[in-house]
């Protein structure tokens, strides 16, 4: 059943996984569409997000006082895709 479906969820973390440089959001684009997510029943949701002819992953951890958000750098469609599976895979946090 389709309301049963929970979303997405990233994979437990590779111990050679890749550390991304995640940065404060830009505002580099004036409309940001969210491509894929992930499950929200986790306290960290990552996003893959495409604006301005570019695709980059925002990542949000929902805390007591307040959500802190981050996204990595902005690239083009092929190069972003491939992170956001290394992403969910473990591969890159």
């Amino acid at each position: 059943m389709l309301s049963d479906y929970h979303g997405i969820h990233v994979a437990p973390l590779q111990a050679t996984h890749e550390k991304l440089a995640w940065r404060a959001p830009t505002a580099r684009a004036t409309r940001v569409r969210v491509r894929l997510h992930t499950c929200e029943c986790k306290a960290t949701l990552y996003e893959l997000c495409q604006g301005g002819g570019l695709m980059f992953v925002r990542w949000t951890v929902r805390r007591a006082d307040g959500p802190v958000v981050r996204e990595t750098e902005w690239l083009r469609a092929a190069l972003m895709e491939r992170l956001w599976q290394r992403i969910l895979l473990g591969e890159a946090r």
